[in-house]
């Protein structure tokens, strides 16, 4: 498949701080890549630099093949969407719209026309005359979605678009970026904190830390195959549950031991040598743990319940095992007192472990 955009050893510092070095990202054509990360790790840095409203310090971008590392956000065949509106309040919606079109001198026929399609896309003909002071947020962010939607660009760029509205209108928006994409199959750049907004609506995300890549690879892989300890606790909510302790060998068969405690790796798909006596950190996600139901081919382990949280078509256990609290998901129809003895089983297939030193997954 073709590249869309290219980010060739791009490295940027401000003054003697280097936000993020020797980056490099192919992102494919039609591709919707999510880069997903805590405030500071460099994100809508790198987003900036691909939109041109930053200048890097060294490498190249491209997009679709055009070396563009010198050239105007304009002339970089980019749409890109903010987490603030930015809209004229004076004008209409209409004319928010359009405004970039005729600063472009492009004929009013097909100004119309690409206004109406996002319009159409958008679902706003309702509101084409009306001003965003009399728009929801969720109104005001669709026009700002439709603003860049006429400019018929190759590359959509998002930048935590859907912050600053409350849940729900987050969700909803979530579902038509979703759409957008399906319909209009043009790539995306997506820029977020929030992993449930990553895992919805990626084919790839690119987890970032201090302005690295940590692991980038599709929602499932990044979910159930951690590459460290970073990903594993950055993604999932909640979040994986961590067990530190070290390998065993009983009679050939590799253990992790915590607080005494041994939990059979048998079924883990180990990529290097579990050796015994190897510092580990043990990772389980809480919808991977039976309370009192066997996994085939596990093992029991003997649990307290501590605090049982209702979540609706679930319930959230916190659990005292091996001396460390750890949370379960169960469903919502099953309760359990706190200060009841459970049996625990683990999928040991689904686990992951990770190196105690280099924190990458072994």
């Amino acid at each position: 498949m073709n590249s869309s955009v290219s980010i060739k050893d791009l490295s940027l510092s401000f003054g003697s701080v280097n936000v993020l070095e020797n980056l490099n990202l192919e992102i494919r054509d039609g591709e919707f890549l999510v880069l997903l990360g805590s405030s500071g790790c460099g994100k809508s840095t790198l987003l900036n630099c691909i939109a041109g409203l930053l200048d890097i310090s060294e490498g190249q971008i491209f997009i679709k093949g055009k070396n563009v590392t010198w050239e105007e956000p304009k002339d970089r065949g980019i749409g890109m969407v903010f987490q603030s509106y930015a809209l004229y309040p004076q004008m209409t919606v209409e004319k928010n719209l359009s405004f970039g079109l005729k600063v472009a001198k492009l004929p009013q026929t097909e100004i119309d026309k690409r206004v109406a399609r996002a319009a159409e896309i958008l679902q706003i003909q309702p509101l084409l005359k009306r001003k965003p002071a009399e728009l929801s947020g969720g109104q005001r962010q669709r026009v700002a979605i439709g603003r860049a939607l006429v400019r018929d660009v190759d590359v959509f760029l998002f930048d935590e678009p859907l912050s600053n509205l409350d849940a729900k209108l987050r969700s909803e928006l979530r579902v038509e970026i979703k759409r957008l994409h399906q319909s209009l199959e043009n790539t995306m750049i997506y820029v977020t904190h929030d992993q449930i907004e990553a895992l919805t609506l990626a084919d790839r995300i690119a987890v970032m830390k201090s302005g690295v890549i940590q692991q980038l690879a599709d929602p499932m892989t990044i979910y159930n195959i951690p590459e460290n300890l970073f990903v594993a606790g950055f993604i999932g909510s909640p979040s994986m549950n961590f067990f530190r302790g070290e390998i065993v060998d009983r009679e050939g068969h590799k253990f992790a031991r915590i607080n005494g405690v041994d939990f059979g790796l048998d079924a883990y798909p180990a990529r290097t040598p579990l050796d015994a006596g190897r510092k580990i950190v043990l990772g389980v996600r809480p919808e991977h743990v039976k309370v009192d139901e066997a996994i085939p081919g596990g093992e029991f382990h003997d649990a307290v319940v501590d605090i049982e949280e209702p979540m609706g078509a679930d319930n959230l256990l916190w659990l005292k095992l091996a001396g460390q609290t750890m949370s379960v998901r169960i469903a919502g129809s099953r309760r359990y007192a706190p200060g009841t003895a459970v049996k625990l089983s683990f999928d040991m297939s689904m686990a992951s472990v990770f190196d105690a030193t280099t924190e990458n997954r072994v």
